[in-house]
């Protein structure tokens, strides 16, 4: 946070400072001006040399408290410092508020006060006593939030008081900090899935690199290469060293879908069928990246989330935390989309081989659940969540309706493995479930893998 002087900076200000000075009297003190004038008057009038005297006392104390207060030049720096800056819906984060006094005098009184939103909790205020030159005062308090997003802490506000009560003034600091409030997240059970490839569990597959990139030719010698690594023959060819290429594992990729359409959700707050997919996408992408996974995330507008390549998926499993946190980013935020379809997502999904699909669909008519029978056309394994927003609204009672069992059985057909979400369902246990019905699943128990499998449709 920017240091920051409540006393004017400059006396180019002094005429609008003074005036914002005034404006800063307290009840007590325009009670007292008022008096003091009122007293002046009726003494004029009457011609009471006495009560002019009281007059006078009262009208220029509180304008003498204004000059004072007005004309303090300490100086007061303040900082801030979140812990942590990033929390799931529902968590608590500590606010650590410092004051150091960095100029000669002694302070006064001092109030600080820091703003905050209102879904986070109360005005956080706090009195401080006397601050001795070059002293320090610490302080905390703690805000929360059911509710994702990104909130403003700021500006921190210090307020000034003369002894007698009879003004405030209030110097706003400059710097602002950011509460990023990210979706819940939730455990899932870890399962051998049939888009996982390549590197990561049984069945792994190696590609030649380049630098991290794949290759199909011996590449030039490059300073702290090993010696041992020249491939001679196409030195003699080339006329220069080259060196033998490298194997090295190639990471499974997982696409997370979710469905924001404004059309497809009812109701709203942290119980709706929406705030549950967003939850479900950020547990699943969280999930997927500590199996190992190249995850991206992406939405029904066809748009990647930062945090990858131009492909949307992390360049490395060095990347994954960050890209973790760029996405979660995304969802802290992420709201309801005006599109009505999924192609834009369809697009982008048929521009090459998606390895696992993991999607979270609202509400899906008979043209959109086509469409997302088409997706699975370019991934070794999809699942699909199938939230019909009625029956959340509805908070689960009665039968569900025949179109969505009818969008259903198209996605399976397709070769999704495609649950419906009833309201307040857990994501773990239709995790598990995904498992159990995926096409061609055996028990994990007799040795044999468990997963979302089936071949392309």
């Amino acid at each position: 946070m920017t240091a920051g002087a409540p006393g004017p900076v400059d006396d180019s200000d002094d005429k609008g400072g003074l005036r914002a000075a005034l404006g800063g009297l307290t009840t007590r003190g325009r009670s007292f001006l008022a008096a003091g004038v009122a007293a002046a008057v009726c003494a004029f009038v009457l011609g009471q040399g006495d009560l002019l005297r009281v007059g006078l006392l009262l009208a220029v104390l509180p304008l003498v408290c204004v000059t004072v207060l007005y004309r303090t030049r300490y100086r007061v720096v303040g900082s801030r410092r979140l812990s942590p800056s990033r929390v799931p819906a529902g968590a608590e984060a500590r606010v650590h508020l410092r004051m150091d006094n960095v100029s000669r005098l002694h302070t006064g009184l001092l109030m600080l006060q820091d703003r905050v939103p209102y879904v986070l909790g109360p005005r956080p205020r706090f009195v401080l006593d006397r601050v001795e030159p070059g002293g320090v005062r610490e302080v905390s308090y703690r805000v929360r939030s059911d509710l994702r997003g990104r909130y403003p802490l700021g500006p921190l506000q210090l307020q000034l008081n003369d002894p007698f009560g009879m003004c405030e003034l209030t110097r706003s600091f400059s710097a602002y900090d950011t509460l990023v409030v990210v979706p819940r997240t939730e455990p899932l059970p870890p399962l051998r899935l049939a888009g996982e490839a390549s590197g990561f569990g049984d069945g792994r597959q190696r590609s030649l690199a380049l630098a991290g990139e794949d290759d199909i030719i011996p590449r030039g010698y490059r300073h702290g290469d090993d010696l041992r690594r020249v491939h001679w023959r196409s030195t003699a060819r080339y006329g220069e060293l080259m060196v033998r290429r490298e194997e090295q594992p190639q990471r499974a990729g997982c696409t997370v879908l979710l469905d924001t359409r404004r059309i497809a959700y009812q109701g709203a707050g942290p119980g709706s069928a929406f705030e549950w997919a967003v939850s479900g996408a950020a547990s699943a992408l969280v999930h997927m990246l500590e199996r190992g996974f190249a995850v991206r995330l992406l939405t029904d507008e066809g748009g990647a989330a930062p945090g990858g390549d131009t492909d949307g998926f992390p360049g490395s499993i060095h990347d994954s935390a960050e890209s973790a946190g760029l996405m979660m980013d995304t969802l802290a935020v992420v709201g309801h989309s005006d599109g009505g379809g999924l192609s834009r997502a369809h697009d982008v999904l048929r521009g090459g081989d998606e390895g696992l699909l993991v999607a979270f669909f609202g509400d899906l008519d008979e043209e959109q659940a086509a469409v997302a029978a088409r997706m699975r056309q370019r991934s070794r394994g999809a699942v699909a969540f199938v939230l019909d927003s009625g029956d959340w609204t509805r908070g689960g009672e009665g039968v569900a309706p025949a179109a969505a069992s009818e969008r259903l059985r198209l996605l399976r057909e397709a070769g999704w493995t495609a649950l419906a979400v009833p309201p307040g369902a857990e994501l773990a246990r239709l995790w598990q479930q995904a498992g159990q019905e995926g096409p061609g699943v055996r028990s994990s128990a007799a040795g044999t893998t468990t997963g979302f499998s089936g071949g392309r449709s």
